[in-house]
């Protein structure tokens, strides 16, 4: 199956489940990642800010900023690149072109305090393989922080048996 095809069929999963469904479904992933191991140990967490039909994570962005931890979140560049900022509460996200929040402040450069990657996907397999949304934002970003232990979460209805990749596509290490 070309990535293409993939994508349209986890879209057309996707839709048949309310935003609602979702946001539930998320529930237990997102118990799961918190007691993870490597997320209890670590100080600085990259996460995402969810879209409404990606797990959701934002109780967890808080949570984990409860706990003490540097929760770095994404910002799209217009060069196709990805910036990692620091989330200091809800009043500092503003949403971008593309109706994404993102926060202000300071861009994140010290990528060896990074503990641990929490990466989105259309799609995993069984061998950590990511399907994205096809700009390659994360397999880029990725490449600048290659030791860092990379888990991938998504719903159970997006997990494939394969999950077409080219040498440019970056894979987790484990998927919640």
């Amino acid at each position: 199956m070309l990535k293409s095809e993939l994508r349209k069929d986890i879209r057309e999963r996707k839709r048949q489940f309310s935003n609602d469904q979702l946001r539930e479904q998320s529930l237990p992933l997102i118990h799961v990642l918190l007691s993870h191991p490597r997320i209890q140990a670590a100080k600085v967490v990259l996460l995402y800010e969810s879209l409404p039909d990606e797990v959701d994570t934002h109780d967890a962005i808080e949570q984990l900023c409860r706990q003490g931890k540097a929760v770095l979140l994404p910002v799209v560049k217009p060069q196709q690149e990805m910036e990692l900022r620091e989330y200091q509460g809800a009043q500092s996200m503003l949403e971008d072109e593309f109706h994404i929040l993102e926060p202000t402040g300071p861009s994140f450069q010290d990528y060896a305090r990074i503990d641990v990657a929490v990466i989105p996907g259309m799609s995993f397999d069984g061998e950590g393989n990511r399907l994205g949304r096809g700009k390659g934002y994360y397999d880029r970003f990725l490449r600048k922080i290659p030791s860092v232990y990379k888990i991938g979460i998504c719903f159970d209805f997006q997990r494939v048996e394969h999950v077409p990749t080219e040498t440019t596509d970056i894979p987790v290490d484990e998927v919640i």
